[in-house]
């Protein structure tokens, strides 16, 4: 009986530390930037009249509208269009443009929501900035409206890539008489990284967005729209509400936004499988003081300020809110408990079939639409100041 004892204890004992080093793992993996994506998408011929290509049948390459395909380990980068053939095994789609890279060579890409590879692509005159953040100059791209305007919208990325994701949304506020600024933030491979390179999930990034508001204000702005892309709504929504110049926010637009970080790290555990005891140890561990040397955070993660289901009462400003509810990535449960709790400051457009940031590529004729009516029934910022601190 001993023995048997002995041996349950020692079973019992491994079965623990695999969990706690799995959970460390993960928990590493939430705040640490990625260092390369796979291409995962086989391309199978490239050629035809009016260019064509085909690319291996999956969900994600038989979706409707315009997407950016990245190849050769993201050297290069193509612009597809409609699908015009598929089968079981492949999808036939226009292919647009190549912006870079020699796609005839490659093998293999990754399909991506980022249409455009440059704000050169987009047509209009442009300037690289740079925003003074407290770690340092932070690259951003200035692309200005047509005529003079005080009106400024900010573009905040999502996690794991780069401004460029942003450039889809200039065409529609620069009509609408907008400066846009798209900018990077700490970690993301183009701004200053912090001293520990980890992300904050919107809990410190959001102070680089706020340096970049202090840029827009000192060239004259006064009306200013944050729109976050994905992690990037995380980081507005902090800004909006913690930002000395929160007062000159028109309102925030948002895209497949993280409403609430433990509900989306809850359903991406779930997604891996993971045992509910390690989803709470993830969550718990990126939150804990104590934990910093084990992940390399130099400062915990206040989860709670994260979650503005919760903290929805203390946002001010209208907000025009855009989730997929097919988005497997970041589920739309809590952008509609967001809408729920605040109907009379959100503005919900809730999209089907579009998956994960690339409701403009889907349908944007209703994604720009959206937009532009918001923006024509939104008061300006400063027909209210008083949240100006």
């Amino acid at each position: 009986m001993a023995v048997a004892l002995v041996g349950v204890g020692v079973t019992s004992a491994v079965a623990a530390a695999a969990v706690s080093l799995l959970t460390l793992i993960v928990a590493r993996i939430v705040v640490s930037p990625p260092r390369r994506r796979a291409d995962d998408t086989r391309i199978l011929s490239i050629g035809g009249a009016g260019g064509l290509i085909t690319l291996e049948a999956t969900p994600e390459a038989a979706l409707p509208g315009e997407y950016g395909l990245f190849f050769s380990g993201g050297a290069g980068h193509a612009r597809l269009g409609e699908v015009l053939a598929l089968s079981p095994h492949s999808i036939t789609r226009r292919l647009l443009a190549v912006d870079h890279g020699d796609i005839s060579r490659a093998r293999r890409g990754r399909l991506s929501g980022w249409f455009y590879a440059g704000p050169a692509d987009l047509g209009f005159p442009f300037d690289d900035v740079e925003i003074a953040t407290e770690l340092g100059p932070a690259p951003a791209w200035l692309i200005p409206s047509e005529r003079p305007s005080s009106r400024w919208v900010i573009q905040v990325h999502g996690r794991a890539v780069r401004r460029d994701e942003t450039l889809r949304s200039v065409p529609v506020f620069r009509e609408a008489g907008y400066n846009s600024l798209l900018v990077s933030y700490r970690n993301d491979g183009d701004a200053p990284a912090s001293a520990d390179g980890r992300y904050g999930l919107g809990d410190t990034e959001w102070s680089d967005v706020d340096a970049a508001m202090r840029f827009a204000v000192d060239r004259g702005a006064t009306d200013i729209v944050l729109m976050g892309w994905s992690m990037g709504g995380a980081t507005v929504l902090q800004a909006v509400t913690r930002s000395d110049l929160r007062g000159l926010v028109r309102g925030v637009v948002l895209d497949s936004p993280v409403v609430d970080w433990v509900t989306a790290l809850r359903h991406q555990g779930k997604l891996l499988r993971l045992p509910n005891p390690i989803r709470t140890g993830v969550i718990a561990l990126i939150g804990a003081k104590w934990a910093g040397r084990l992940t390399g955070q130099h400062t915990p993660i206040d989860m709670s300020r994260l979650d503005f289901v919760r903290r929805s009462a203390e946002l001010h400003v209208p907000i025009l809110l855009m989730h997929s509810d097919d988005d497997a990535f970041i589920p739309s449960t809590a952008s509609r408990a967001l809408a729920k709790a605040r109907p009379d400051i959100v503005t919900l457009e809730a999209f089907t079939g579009a998956g994960h940031t690339r409701l403009w590529n889907y349908d944007p004729a209703r994604w720009n639409a959206a937009i532009r009516g918001w923006l024509a029934e939104t008061p300006l910022a400063q027909e209210s100041t008083d949240h100006l601190a």
